[in-house]
């Protein structure tokens, strides 16, 4: 009753006010209106026909020796809460929809609500939701999970639990938290806070590895756990959701097991022998040549290259702007023009990569071959110099060489924008405006990313820039790295479909002189800043592609990173036992809603 009178008041206020009332929904998304209804059937990238039954047989490279995937300490175990292999065990309050940018639908919680200015956020509990031991899932398990892994768990779940001022059980099944000042992504990232049982666990030990199965409320339970070596899940034909929308056509193997292997090669053989049955692949030199074996070309396995629309974040050399060698955006911007990608992709990767060009590459948010909209040149305009006409007018294009590794084209275009700078080439050395000759050490982490270093070594040599390459142990990298004691080194930004705050730490000029964070490059930049706030800031997805374009920009023009390369698609081979929806959604493969196919 009493809420009844609550949401009647707020109602007649918002009618005099004219400002909207929070109201719950079926789902939520970052930016906009989310693209399916209340009363949608099932996701569109799900079979929702898919036959039930058979095994999975998955594989992953490495070792684990704990299966709790909420702590920091142990090598944890994959396929409990993943988002590869599925939330087999554990589920979140909302799940997310691979389709759309950042959209959740129900799952635990059957509704969200929140303000317009995104104060709160109350999820409504699914009265059937419940654990695998048949105990239901209540307000009290999320409260309690929500303390636990803000105490005991990882650090990012520290982060997020210190922007909450207050958690409290609203009526009979609601859990709402209020915040401590208004956020528009923190919605969102407690939707996909999982929930553990709070009868279930022991609290003063949660934070110790083990190998002993844990209870959750998600389609399988873990069923055996051989330590370092594999996990077998089986599912739970009592699931509470397989009914669900947000679940018709996921879950659909009656058992999964999950083998590690010490290296890719023994994993790769053992998917070749069948053992395996979906192996996704990483290595270039692989994919193109090594699936010429009996099964592949009898047709017993299917190998797919399956297109995404994810950003391609920015694999690349970062430049640290704190040191007097790259303090100069003229060189920076030469050092660009001088890696040859033609010729890398060629010799050293088959010609499986593509060239990256923006942050964002491969989806809406890029600035590539975009010019610059009106909306994008208004929230420029304080910032007059801080990007450049090429950039503003079409992005950033890369210069290209014949791949042949002797272009001199490509090279005296890279030198004509040293010369312009007022960098000369004497005795064989270059040397900047002040006499100095331009040398720099690039870091690598043992012998990751050698030979592309190599590569780019012996290109500047040709004009003069003494570049040294110093390998050291991860030991001392990560020291390193923490500490911003590195001239260059070779770091892979990833990106998502909704860049949020995890950009300051990145570029913001208040993460510059603190220890540990990701801005590597040293940069301190208004631009930068304001075009963070704008894109954290925006309330329309149209707003928020404008701001994170003109961001793009704003970065590519500073020239704080050699910007490397990508692919913008998944390599997957499969046993053809193992068969997968039509229908590709917007992140590409999702594994859980392949299935058994019997004969």
């Amino acid at each position: 009753m009493a809420r009844m009178l609550i949401s009647l008041f707020l109602g007649i206020y918002a009618i005099l006010t004219g400002v909207a009332a929070a109201q719950p929904s079926h789902a939520i998304a970052m930016h906009g209106e989310p693209a399916l209804p209340a009363d949608f059937a099932y996701f569109p990238y799900a079979n929702p026909e898919a036959p039930k039954g058979g095994t999975i047989n998955y594989a992953w490279p490495g070792t684990f020796d704990s299966i709790n995937p909420f702590i920091v300490q142990g090598s944890g175990a994959r396929g409990s809460i993943d988002l590869v292999f599925g939330n087999n065990v554990f589920e979140t309050l909302m799940m997310r929809s691979a389709d759309e940018p950042f959209s959740l639908y129900p799952l635990l919680a059957k509704s969200i609500e929140t303000d317009d200015e995104r104060t709160f956020v109350e999820f409504t509990l699914d009265e059937r939701a419940k654990f695998s031991d048949g105990e239901p899932v209540k307000p009290e398990d999320v409260i309690f999970t929500f303390n636990l892994l803000a105490e005991k768990g990882f650090p990012r779940y520290g982060v997020t639990a210190a922007k909450v001022e207050k958690v409290e059980k609203v009526g009979t099944n609601g859990v709402r938290f209020s915040f401590k000042r208004p956020d528009r992504e923190l919605p969102l990232i407690l939707g996909l806070f999982p929930v553990l049982p709070q009868h279930a666990i022991n609290a003063d030990s949660f934070d110790k590895s083990t190998l002993n199965p844990m209870i959750g409320s998600g389609p399988y339970r873990l069923e055996s756990v051989k330590a370092g070596d594999s996990l077998t899940f089986r599912r739970n034909p009592d699931y509470w959701a397989k009914d669900i929308p947000s679940k018709r056509g996921f879950d659909n193997y009656d058992t999964i097991t999950l083998t590690y292997f010490r290296e890719e090669n023994a994993m790769f053989e053992a998917f070749k022998k069948g053992l395996v049955d979906v192996f996704l692949d990483e290595n270039s030199g692989r994919w193109a040549s090594q699936y010429d074996f009996p099964a592949v070309t009898r047709g017993d396995i299917v190998k797919e290259t399956i297109k995404t629309r994810l950003p391609s974040g920015m694999l690349g050399i970062v430049l640290n702007t704190r040191r007097p060698v790259f303090e100069d955006t003229a060189l920076r911007a030469a050092l660009i023009d001088l890696f040859d990608f033609e010729w890398a992709n060629r010799t050293l990767f088959s010609g499986s990569y593509t060239r990256t060009r923006s942050f964002f590459d491969n989806s809406d948010l890029s600035s590539a071959d975009r010019p610059a909209s009106e909306n994008e040149r208004a929230l420029l305009a304080p910032f007059a110099d801080a990007v450049t006409p090429e950039i503003m007018a079409n992005g950033w294009t890369p210069p290209v060489s014949d791949g042949s590794g002797l272009d001199r084209a490509f090279m005296r275009a890279g030198f004509e924008k040293l010369k312009k700078a007022g960098y000369v080439l004497k005795d064989g050395r270059l040397l900047a405006p002040d006499g100095k000759p331009v040398a720099f050490e690039i870091m690598l982490k043992s012998n990751e990313n050698q030979q592309v270093a190599v590569a780019y070594q012996q290109t500047l040599g040709k004009l003069g820039i003494d570049v040294s390459i110093r390998s050291v142990d991860a030991a001392q990298f990560l020291q390193r790295q923490i500490n911003y004691d590195f001239d260059a080194m070779f770091f892979n930004y990833t990106a998502s479909l909704s860049p949020g705050v995890e950009q300051l730490n990145r570029w913001g000029s208040s993460s510059k002189e603190k220890p540990g964070t990701f801005n590597y490059a040293g940069v301190a930049d208004p631009a930068v800043d304001a075009m963070i706030e704008a894109l954290i800031n925006a309330r329309t997805r149209e707003d928020f592609v404008d701001a994170v374009r003109a961001y793009d920009r704003v970065l590519l023009s500073g020239a704080y990173v050699v910007p490397l390369y990508f692919k913008p698609e998944q390599w997957i081979a499969r046993w053809k036992r193992i068969e997968r929806p039509e229908v590709v959604p917007l992140q590409g493969a999702q594994l859980p809603t392949w299935w058994y196919q019997a004969n």
